[in-house]
């Protein structure tokens, strides 16, 4: 029999692992569909466009990890008026960053397109295709903010249904724009936006059907007080540097990769997506973190807390081993079907056992973040990824003379490490300090 916290856990959990695998489907789906376009440009112009609105996107992913951690916690302490106030809130400046990005997308465009350098023949339809995803900002931004207010409900079954219904919006309309009206890559991009905007107002709509009892503890007075917005801002300044750490790392990462040669460059990116195949399911125990952690620490329930987190930690053992297993035993049956590159393949051979340190190197910061999200501690956030990425740069750069590429994947597989030691040491050293439970540390 499942005790009680793992069925808190796994309600919530996995709900999110469906929509983590779901959230690529998007992009892929748009590239499936203009690789029968008859052209590579096509092919290429999305691939640009794409990887413009995720960098984008993922730098404002704030809008989620704020919402969530501060509702949770107004949730556990069942102040219902702070939780409702949080959602407008969230909301407002989710929309707001969207429309200075639309007011903006053309300063936006032009240093994205340095950034990435897409060849004269793929540039003008990646522009086409910006021009018009750019528009679908405030939709985009407002599901992070939605999303983020649902898991700190307790709530992760309304963000998988909307990312499923996205899905299927998306084929639909794009199919038909491109096929049936001969649109080409406007019909994609189009399909896109209008995904985005049926997903977010699916969200509004759901949220109005189960939470509509909350409206009469909405207060517009309260909801934008200069000392409630600088915290938003403070905990959501933390987040957002954070991320520029992880961003940083990722586009070194490629960049690298890409100094290596085309096979190099394919064998990282077939390898990562290893790494990203397991994120699509620690994640999934992170927004449980979140949701989980934040409740009981608003509501000062340590014994709840303190048996969450080594649940959580459970359950990480066990998907480290899993994954561990499975990339050592089928890792590079994985890459033949990424790919069927001989050389690609061939090559992999030789860095694949770095895979195989994937999972017991990441795991404990998937955890970590979420249980930090949900605490608010957006500070030992901020301070691990730092020292992280610090470390990531500085041993490549010992290495690269020696080693190569693998210093490269030594440099990623210690930046995943350090950033779950540091947090870990970080939230006992807190706790200890402060002569106090966990659930009154201050973070």
């Amino acid at each position: 029999m499942i005790n009680p916290q793992d069925r808190q856990i796994l309600l919530l959990a996995l709900p999110s692992i469906v929509s983590n695998i779901t959230v690529p489907l998007l992009g892929m789906i748009d590239v499936a569909i203009v690789g029968h376009m008859g052209s590579a440009v096509y092919i290429g112009a999305v691939a640009v466009g794409s990887m413009i609105f995720n960098l984008v996107y993922w730098l404002f992913g704030f809008l989620r990890m704020g919402a969530s951690g501060m509702t949770a916690q107004a949730f556990g302490r069942r102040d219902l008026s702070e939780v409702t106030m949080l959602l407008s809130r969230s909301l407002a400046i989710a929309l707001g960053i969207a429309f200075l990005l639309i007011i903006l997308q053309i300063p936006l465009k032009g240093l994205m397109f340095w950034l990435i350098g897409p060849t004269a023949d793929v540039a003008p339809f990646a522009s086409t295709y910006f021009d018009i995803v750019i528009w679908g900002a405030p939709a985009s931004l407002s599901l992070f903010a939605l999303s983020g207010w649902c898991i700190g409900m307790q709530n992760t079954r309304i963000p998988m249904i909307v990312s499923i219904m996205q899905n299927i919006v998306n084929i639909l309309v794009s199919l038909t724009f491109v096929y049936g009206l001969n649109m080409k890559i406007e019909g994609v991009a189009l399909g896109t936006v209008i995904a985005q905007y049926i997903g977010f107002l699916m969200a509004v709509g759901l949220i109005q059907r189960f939470y509509h009892r909350l409206r009469s503890y909405w207060k517009l007075k309260g909801t934008f007080l200069r000392q409630s917005m600088m915290q938003f801002f403070s905990i959501n300044r933390d987040i957002f540097l954070r991320t520029l750490c992880l961003v940083a790392v990722n586009l070194y990462f490629t960049s690298v990769g890409a100094r290596y040669g085309a096979v190099i460059l394919s064998v990282n990116t077939v390898l990562i997506q290893l790494y990203l195949l397991f994120s699509y399911f620690m994640d999934g125990f992170a927004y449980a973190g979140e949701a989980l952690g934040g409740r009981y620490y608003g509501a000062h329930n340590n014994s709840q807390l303190n048996m969450i987190i080594r649940r959580l930690f459970g359950w990480s053992f066990m998907m480290t081993v899993a994954f561990t297993l499975l990339y050592i035993i089928g890792g590079m049956r994985i890459v033949s079907i990424l790919t069927d590159e001989p050389h690609v393949i061939e090559t992999a051979a030789e860095f694949i056992p770095w895979a195989w340190f994937i999972p017991a190197a990441g795991a404990a910061a998937f955890i970590w973040d979420g249980l930090f999200i949900g605490f608010t501690a957006t500070r030992g956030m901020l301070v691990s990824s730092v020292i992280a990425a610090l470390i990531f740069f500085s041993t490549y750069l010992l290495t690269v003379n020696m080693i190569g590429n693998h210093g490269l994947w030594l440099a990623q597989i210690l930046y995943l490490s350090t950033r779950g030691i540091i947090q870990t040491f970080w939230y006992h050293l807190i706790t200890t300090c402060t002569n106090q439970d966990s659930t009154s540390a201050k973070f």
